[in-house]
């Protein structure tokens, strides 16, 4: 087994990580961005090391950054999380021709599986069923107007590289391919670096089914049950469950057998997920997900298996100690995400601080967070701050057991979904476990949503004050403790002193002594203004005309207009990506542009001002 591993992502999937490593002996290296210094997986690993200061969405991405990392710690291994790199085939290859040792699939084969027409391809030969369209990319929206013609509208467009709803489009009339055409094209090469995209038939009503193996290198292949994912919101799943109250005996065998044929065939190592649409008593598959899921979690509650430490030990080259008949799945488990969104406002994100977290305990109750009470909740990652999951005997004490669970849950200062999740507790349909992917985008009444929120919405955390208008805390005693995290030569350290007689200070930022990763001097960080930073990190908004405003936090996918471009009421200025979903940033009224103030790759927080017009 390896003696030090660094976990190469951030949030709980990193803390998750980090405590298998622990329950093995392994000492765990934390990598953090300027925005993440003071996070929880920071806190928890036994070494942490800066990769900024890039712009803190892309410090996780930086290949070089990470694996000097590794290096400067003297780790054996490198394990992904999900997310990020998990699945950059290119970034698996490096750390494989490096001294370190990669955590998961190797780099062929996720080449192999994470390009989807190459994926349906194998599957095909696998004998596992794939849904009807094509196993090479399309070249062109008649290309795909053929394609349609053969199968029938609706479609899907999908990136090749793609997962999650990105590069993901619908078409339902030949009116609408070039436009969705273009954007997939944009999403794949956006978020994977490929812009190739395939077509299939779409389906109308599935329900999706995963199923989660282990591969080790000694040739043995186990499936570990599926999970039913089919409750999301644009394409992002919400709630999962293990197992899928869709299946009968018959299916399940069927389905996790296809599974296991399938990842032999790519000759496949280390944990992964094979995912498969159901319709009509029939299954497809979609795709592979190479790498650990968000929802393994489930899995783990009802076999006993702990999938990352099975990670780690088949990376290790240890083999696999059960047989497929020896997985038995008892009971039932459902995860919750726990993210920070406002579900009455289309899931928009959420930021602010936790003045209150208090997670819920109890038998059959699990929490997966790296966070803790006053920790602050930015904009710059994936809006999800924990994971409920609940087990019980079956499905019905299941459902039970969350009421409670979500109850208890308390989390003030900032907005999160656990009233949409209590609202679910309540729903027909879902209660009855006959809902389908399309469920909460095309069925359910988006007004009972608000109801929930308003019924169980967080509630707004304000700082008490006297009269006078101070704070009521009272004044520092007489022993005052200060606590500065340093970074040198870019690893941090935390340090506590005392001292007597002194006035309390104020909360000290993180000081680079000796430079972060790359050599860089001191960095300090700094409150993003109301408009989107120039170079030089001011920004002077010219007159007293129309400023266009990001409403909500993102990343500008591509700027559509010019300086002193003439643009009318409702034109396009902006494409900002929030929630992996593309958005239009449109004018309210005509004239001509007279600042740009953002570009493509650009970050930009709720109330930025990203263009003026006059």
């Amino acid at each position: 087994m390896f003696s030090k591993v660094l976990v190469a992502n951030r949030g709980e999937i990193a803390l998750r990580v980090m405590r298998a490593c622990r329950d093995l002996g392994v000492r765990t290296v934390a990598v953090y961005s300027d925005a993440d210094k003071h996070a929880g997986h920071v806190r928890y690993a036994d070494e942490a090391y800066n990769v900024g200061p890039a712009r803190a969405a892309d410090s996780y991405l930086d290949h070089e950054a990470i694996i000097e990392a590794g290096r400067k710690a003297g780790a054996d291994a490198v394990h992904p999380g999900y997310g990020f790199l998990a699945e950059n085939a290119e970034f698996a290859r490096k750390v494989e021709e490096s001294e370190l040792t990669w955590v998961g699939p190797s780099a062929d084969a996720m080449e192999r599986l994470g390009e989807k027409t190459k994926a349906r391809a194998l599957m095909q030969e696998a004998d596992v069923p794939v849904v009807p369209g094509t196993t090479e990319p399309v070249e062109s929206a008649e290309e795909v107007k053929q394609i349609a013609e053969e199968y029938g509208y609706p479609v899907a467009i999908k990136a090749e590289g793609g997962g999650g709803g990105r590069g993901l489009k619908v078409v339902r009339s030949e009116d609408e391919v070039e436009e969705q055409f273009e954007t997939a094209q944009r999403e794949g090469e956006a978020y994977f670096d490929n812009a190739s995209v395939y077509v299939e038939k779409y389906l109308e009503a599935p329900r999706h089914v995963e199923v989660q193996i282990l591969a080790d290198e000694h040739g043995n292949v186990r499936h570990l049950g599926e999970r039913d994912c089919s409750l999301q919101r644009r394409h992002q799943k919400v709630i999962e469950e293990a197992p899928s109250p869709a299946l009968d005996a018959d299916l399940r065998e069927r389905i996790g057998e296809a599974a296991r044929r399938g990842v032999r065939e790519a000759d496949y190592t280390n944990a992964g997920t094979v995912e498969f649409l159901v319709e009509d008593g029939e299954f497809y598959f979609m795709e592979v997900n190479t790498r650990i899921q968000v929802e393994h979690t489930a899995t783990e509650e009802v076999t006993g298996i702990d999938v990352v430490k099975w990670q780690l030990r088949v990376a290790a080259g240890d083999e696999l100690d059960f047989a497929q008949e020896d997985v038995e799945i008892d009971g039932h488990a459902i995860e919750y995400r726990i993210n920070a969104e406002d579900a009455a406002n289309d899931f928009a994100p959420a930021t602010g601080s936790l003045e209150t977290y208090d997670p819920p305990g109890g038998i059959g109750v699990r929490v997966d967070d790296a966070v803790r009470q006053g920790d602050e909740i930015g904009g710059d990652y994936d809006s999800m701050i924990a994971k409920l999951i609940v087990s019980a005997g079956d499905r019905e004490e299941c459902l039970a057991r969350s009421e409670r669970a979500l109850s208890e849950f308390e989390i003030e200062g900032i907005q999160t979904i656990v009233p949409f999740h209590r609202l679910m507790l309540t729903d027909e349909a879902f209660r009855a476990g006959e809902h389908t992917t399309k469920y909460l985008d095309e069925e359910l009444d988006r007004e009972r949503i608000d109801q929930a929120v308003e019924k169980w919405g967080s509630a707004d955390t304000v700082a008490t004050a006297d009269a006078d208008g101070e704070s009521d805390e009272t004044d520092a005693e007489e022993v005052t403790e200060r606590e500065f995290t340093v970074e040198v030569n870019g690893k941090r350290f935390e340090v506590n002193l005392e001292e007597r007689g002194a006035p309390p200070m104020p909360d000290v930022e993180a000081i680079s002594n000796g430079g972060g990763a790359g050599g860089q001097g001191a960095q300090a960080t700094r409150s993003r203004p109301e408009a989107a930073t120039s170079e030089d990190d001011e920004v002077v908004i010219e007159g007293e005309g129309e400023q266009v405003a990001a409403e909500m936090q993102g990343t500008i996918l591509s700027v559509e207009v010019e300086e002193g471009e003439e643009v009318a009421a409702g034109d396009v200025v902006c494409v900002l990506e929030a929630m992996k979903m593309e958005n239009d940033i449109v004018t309210e009224r005509g004239g001509t542009v007279t600042q740009v103030l953002v570009e493509e790759g650009d970050s930009a927080d709720m109330g930025d001002v990203l263009v003026v017009l006059e």
